[in-house]
């Protein structure tokens, strides 16, 4: 007779293929827009640098990530007081979220991708980064993706909120003129990935450390 498994594993488990799931597809996105990224950029781009929403949309390309960072803030906060194992989660999803950015930021030196604002010469709704300062992937759609599936994994019920403000994000990026599309898409997929692993790798250790740091301090508070 086979033992069921644990709540803990089943979640994990449904957890991981979701995770999987998310990233294929946004990865087949994002290779499927690479070959006509010239023209997505120009109908996205374009249509918003004429558009009456385009202050909205430069608003959203370069404070958005802001929301993101004081959600999971808000979280932790909150996690602190009552919910230690989320607390545990998003000190796990910490790392990954600077895991993300720097490895983002290592792909970038390695592609050097041109920014396509640069390459086509559009008037756009933000200014276009310096030179050097390439496009794929979108490290502000790396971070949305990070604290999005940080908040997600250590508090589902915020995913209503966390997720649509980090595709917003991601598609103001595309419409301030500054990526292409398969640059967030890509960026997305990567942030997603890299936080759901470190804290599928991280969290039993970190969760292990804290039980033996609280059992000493019980400890220590009982000898008194």
């Amino acid at each position: 007779m086979i033992a069921p498994h644990p709540p803990g594993s089943t979640r994990s488990t449904g957890t991981a293929r979701l995770v999987g799931l998310v990233t294929a597809v946004l990865a087949l996105l994002a290779v499927a827009a690479f070959p006509v990224r010239e023209a997505l950029y120009l109908r996205i781009a374009g249509t918003a640098e004429s558009s009456a929403a385009a202050p909205l949309v430069g608003l959203t390309a370069r404070a958005g990530l802001l929301v993101l960072v004081a959600t999971t803030g808000v979280l932790a906060v909150r996690s602190w007081r009552r919910d230690r194992p989320a607390l545990v989660t998003l000190t796990a999803a910490g790392v990954g979220v600077v895991g993300a950015y720097l490895l983002s930021e290592v792909v970038k030196l390695l592609v050097t991708e041109e920014r396509p604002c640069r390459a086509a010469g559009l008037p756009t709704v933000l200014g276009c980064p310096a030179a050097g300062d390439w496009s794929w992937p979108s490290n502000h759609a790396v971070l949305a993706a990070a604290f999005a599936t940080a908040c997600v994994l250590a508090a589902p019920r915020v995913a209503w909120f966390a997720v649509p403000v980090a595709l917003a994000v991601a598609a103001a990026r595309v419409g301030a003129g500054v990526h292409y599309v398969h640059d967030v898409l890509s960026g997305l997929a990567l942030g997603v990935v890299v936080v759901a692993l470190v804290v599928a790798l991280v969290r039993p250790s970190l969760d292990r450390l804290i039980q033996q740091l609280a059992g000493r301090f019980t400890r220590v508070g009982g000898d008194r």
